[in-house]
């Protein structure tokens, strides 16, 4: 959102003005646009718009902000946060609107956030809501949307569908989210001090589809696209179901972490393993290192993580390298013998270990020195279960 000249300040896309965007060609810029007249929509998109929503359009962005209480420069920074677009001085807020805008400000009021927290609040919900809402579209709302039946127009599916979606999808989203914060909270709580709750000692993992550039060449789009989702579900699925987070996707590359280094590197074989499987995939590669990790807005920076990366980067196809002190962290846990030796004490009967590690060559990696990458493999002769 911007304020203008005259103190007024705007929504933005995916927000509450543009469910309905004001008719215009495609290719003209927004700053060309007209917003001070009252926004026009199709008359689906605007009954759709007030089903979500609960509520009609009747307050312009200034009157929004007045009657919530909240100076003009406060909601614009607060409406830039959530990603709403600039609709300069159209009547196209709702009651929602200006109960948000009091909600975020009494928080402050309050002294439960400051301001600078009040917004980080608005751009995480914002950010996440907005990928969930287009995902959710192209996944399986504008499917379902076809008319199923000759003669049938799409408004006389859509409305209907999406009443009865809505209260359905709420519920789920609030019962989600809620899991999830549970499930952070619990996290630092159990954090050893203050500081460890932000700078971390986390395994963090890249696993990176090899030779995707050409894949891009030979691949339709349509093709390209299901082999990036499918990748990107049997990620997910992996590192969720064996007590790692996903921390993001990027389409031919997947960023996760786990608390501990066995899970990281059994996350990291258990994809390798499954890719394999899969004749229509091509090769993997993962890349681990274990350290301090700093994390913001749900994503993870440091040295740590960039040693992953490079890691990746020069891993053999269908192999994971890891770095030395997962390595030593494995050793210690029990989880892989720090020795050949060691290995051969225990009888082939007692097999101890869940994985193997063996020394590469030391090499310079961009940025970071000479690393000396291991590379991990499984020890038993099955899948654990």
């Amino acid at each position: 959102m911007t304020v203008d000249d005259t103190g007024s300040g705007t929504p933005a896309p995916n927000g509450p003005a543009a469910a309905a965007p004001t008719r215009r060609d495609q290719h003209t810029p927004l700053h060309e646009v007209d917003h001070t007249a009252q926004p026009t929509a199709d008359p689906l998109a605007i009954r759709l718009e007030q089903l979500i929503l609960g509520a009609e359009r009747r307050y312009t962005p200034f009157q929004a902000a007045r009657s919530a209480g909240v100076s003009m420069e406060l909601a614009s920074r607060f409406w830039r946060a959530m990603g709403f677009a600039d609709i300069g001085q159209a009547k196209a807020l709702t009651e929602a609107d200006v109960l948000a805008l009091r909600r975020l400000a009494g928080l402050v009021e309050a002294g439960l956030l400051s301001e600078p927290m009040a917004v980080q609040v608005a751009r995480s919900t914002g950010q996440t809501t907005a990928r969930l809402a287009e995902w959710q579209i192209d996944s399986f709302l504008e499917g379902l949307t076809e008319p199923p039946e000759p003669g049938m127009t799409r408004t006389e599916v859509t409305y209907p569908l999406v009443e009865l979606l809505l209260p359905e999808l709420e519920e789920f989203l609030v019962y989600v989210w809620r899991r999830q914060l549970a499930a952070a909270t619990g996290r630092v709580v159990q954090a050893a001090d203050d500081e460890e709750m932000v700078d971390r000692r986390l395994a963090v993992g890249f696993a990176d589809l090899v030779g995707f550039t050409r894949l891009t060449r030979r691949l339709e789009e349509e093709e390209l696209g299901e082999l990036v989702e499918a990748f990107e579900t049997t990620a997910a699925d992996l590192v969720a179901a064996h007590g790692g987070r996903l921390i993001k996707t990027l389409g031919d590359e997947v960023l996760y972490c786990a608390d501990e280094p066995g899970t990281a590197a059994e996350i990291a074989l258990r994809l390798i393993e499954t890719m394999e499987a899969d004749a229509s995939m091509p090769e993997l590669r993962v890349g681990i290192a274990f350290g301090t990790v700093t994390t913001r807005m749900g994503d993870v920076f440091g040295t740590t993580v960039n040693l992953a990366s490079r890691l990746t980067s020069i891993a053999p196809k269908d192999a994971v390298l890891v770095d030395g002190a997962l390595a030593e962290e494995l050793g210690r846990t029990g989880d892989a013998p720090v020795s050949e030796k060691e290995a051969e004490a225990h009888g082939p009967e007692e097999r101890p270990y869940r994985f193997a590690l063996q020394p590469m060559w030391q090499r310079p990696v961009r940025g970071l020195g000479v690393v000396e990458p291991w590379l991990l493999t499984r020890r038993a002769s099955k899948i654990p279960d």
